[in-house]
């Protein structure tokens, strides 16, 4: 008698024979999009001063295969590797050793040098296509677990040991504008903190909205959850014009206020695509709650809907309905559009889960310097990833996520040939996005190269 053994590739015979085989082909895009933004050399500009003579490894080329590398999956310094082993498609790249020398060599003159690289690039990006209709500076939080007793992290409020920084994102593009790297005590309402990683962000935009002073600047949204629901935090923004849009916390007040609102009050709550929704409403309490210590023009909004099955109401929730508010000094009368806006705010969630996904997910050093420099590497992966979706991809790889990115375009295999001086990436003709990638590389050939 005969046993099968169940494997899905029966006999088939495994060998290591070819040497132009490479893996990862896909992510070229990433080192020709950083080419074609200048970011490269604008790094190189910032860093040189490091350097008494021109070092073998370039600092702006190794932060940018660092930053491909967290693209592609990777979370610490010897994932470098998966490039260093393929130089006939990326070149010489720097080992490990190196590229942790240079990334404990990034004090803050060299940390503000990459920011003032990542801002040009920025601008560039927006110039040649990338630059929103709009533009929502979305704030939080988030928790990075540590697993050992790493320099400047802290108790958190979980129970957990690591670090608390504070984000901001752009929601329209999934830009990562700012971060402050905060022990994990660091409050989540600190508004100190809030203004620290506003101007940060700030300084990050194009000139057009980094300018504040005009009478008319370009139009700012700054979203929050009830974390920067604080008044200096809308002091701030005020002095910034900026108009804001926080998250306002439901206590006794504003419970009694939303329940004794007249029937005709309530108006019927939008959902995402902008149609009436079943079961949720939006009313204004702007009178019926004390709003002066808050800026000129404060409104309270509150939303009630009925809590999805299995949803646990809080002490907070009265008349069988959940209760949310937020305060925005946005003028208009529609104010289910202003809900449905305030509401988006939510995405900020995918933004920080993308951020973990690209590099953040652990901070790699015991030391704090060094983590300072990855948390700005992990900045640098995550506004080159959305110029990529912005510049280069269409359909439905514009809007996906890491995880589908890398097994449909950035891990693609290839073999490479030379004829001459030309070399050639051949992709499999049977692979299904092989088109998506070409088209992708051709947008980016496209643009126009850096002066």
């Amino acid at each position: 008698m005969r046993v099968k053994d169940g494997s899905r590739v029966g006999s088939l015979r495994v060998v290591a024979d070819e040497s132009s085989l490479v893996s990862r082909s896909g992510s070229v895009l990433v080192c020709e999009l950083a080419a074609r933004l200048g970011v490269e050399s604008e790094l190189s500009r910032g860093l040189r001063h490091l350097f008494g003579r021109r070092p073998l490894h370039d600092p702006g080329r190794v932060l940018v295969d660092l930053a491909t590398v967290l693209i592609g999956g990777g979370d610490c310094v010897s994932d470098l590797g998966v490039l260093a082993g393929q130089p006939d498609l990326f070149g010489a790249v720097a080992s490990q050793s190196t590229a942790t020398r240079l990334l404990h060599a990034l004090g803050e003159r060299e940390l503000d040098a990459i920011r003032e690289a990542r801002r040009r690039a920025r601008e560039r990006a927006w110039r040649l296509g990338g630059r929103p209709g709009t533009v929502t500076l979305d704030f939080d939080a988030q928790l990075l677990e540590c697993h050992t007793e790493k320099e400047g992290a802290g108790p958190h409020r979980k129970g957990g040991f690591g670090f608390h920084p504070l984000h901001c994102f752009v929601d329209e593009t999934g830009e990562h504008l700012a971060g402050l790297l905060r022990p994990g005590n660091a409050g989540a309402n600190t508004a100190a903190d809030h203004v620290v990683v506003l101007d940060a962000a700030l300084a990050q935009l194009p000139a057009e909205f980094r300018d504040r002073d005009g009478d008319e600047p370009a139009a700012i949204l700054a979203r929050s959850d009830s974390a920067g629901a604080t008044h200096a935090f809308a002091a701030a923004l005020r002095a910034q014009k900026i108009r804001f849009s926080l998250g306002y916390p439901v206590d006794e007040r504003v419970g009694q206020a939303a329940v004794a609102l007249p029937r005709r009050a309530w108006k019927r709550a939008l959902d995402g695509e902008g149609d009436p929704r079943r079961g949720a409403w939006v009313a204004e309490l702007t009178g019926r709650v004390d709003l002066s210590a808050w800026p000129e023009g404060t409104r309270l909004i509150v939303r009630k809907e009925r809590p999805h099955p299995g949803a646990q109401l809080r002490f907070t929730d009265l008349d069988g309905h959940r209760f949310q508010c937020f305060i925005t000094d946005q003028d208009g009368k529609e104010i289910a559009l202003l809900e449905r806006r305030h509401r988006f705010h939510a995405r900020v969630e995918d933004r920080i889960q993308e951020s973990q996904e690209l590099g953040l997910g652990r901070l790699p050093f015991q030391s704090l310097a060094p983590n300072k420099a990855w948390f700005e590497l992990a900045l640098l992966a995550q506004d080159l990833l959305a110029w990529l979706r912005q510049l280069a991809l269409s359909g439905e790889l514009k809007l996906a996520k890491p995880k589908r990115l890398r097994g449909r375009l950035l891990h693609i295999a290839g073999r490479i040939t030379r004829s001459g001086r030309q070399r050639t990436l051949h992709l499999p003709d049977a692979w299904p996005w092989a088109n998506e990638l070409l088209a992708a590389l051709a947008r980016l050939r496209a643009l126009e190269t850096p002066a």
